[in-house]
């Protein structure tokens, strides 16, 4: 057979950040679902995408959005109050991808900190935050649910 028969190798597609749009919600809402016990709703997405102070951003691959993020702007601090990525496309570098852009975001608008909280147990997660400079600061005895587990504070100075 001659190269012409040989089935097309699948495009691949760099990932792109972007602001989330209406359109995305019920994407990121499905992600959530699939990554959290104990989801935020899809009107939580819907009247946070139209808060000033948030930034909500998504990442697509060949496959569509692929992840999202939460950030809450307040005063020269931020908190990331949400990063995932859909369960499928996990341990290919979109979260990191999408942490890196957050940063980079936050510095570009002045920011001098940005807060976190991680479950106790999310090994992969304080392991890729620590990468990225962020300490421990604090424990949150019980704060999530399903399962009820500890969360740990961490902070980054962006400054």
């Amino acid at each position: 057979m001659g190269g012409g028969s040989r089935a097309a190798a699948r495009r691949r597609v760099v990932p792109r950040i972007r602001p989330a749009a209406a359109s995305d919600l019920a994407a990121i809402a499905a992600i959530e679902r699939a990554c959290f016990g104990d989801p935020w709703s899809l009107q939580s997405f819907t009247q946070s995408l139209a808060l000033q102070f948030v930034r909500m951003n998504v990442i697509e691959d060949d496959d569509g959005v692929a992840g999202y993020s939460v950030v809450w702007v307040s005063g020269d601090e931020c908190e990331l109050a949400n990063l995932a990525v859909d369960p499928v496309r996990r341990r290919s570098g979109l979260g990191a991808l999408m942490l890196d852009a957050l940063l980079r975001q936050a510095c570009d608008e002045g920011l001098m900190a940005m807060f976190l909280e991680v479950r106790a147990s999310n090994v992969g997660a304080q392991q890729l935050y620590a990468q990225r400079a962020f300490q421990e600061v604090g424990r949150r005895v019980m704060y999530y649910q399903n399962p009820a587990e500890d969360a740990l504070i961490l902070r980054r100075d962006l400054g």
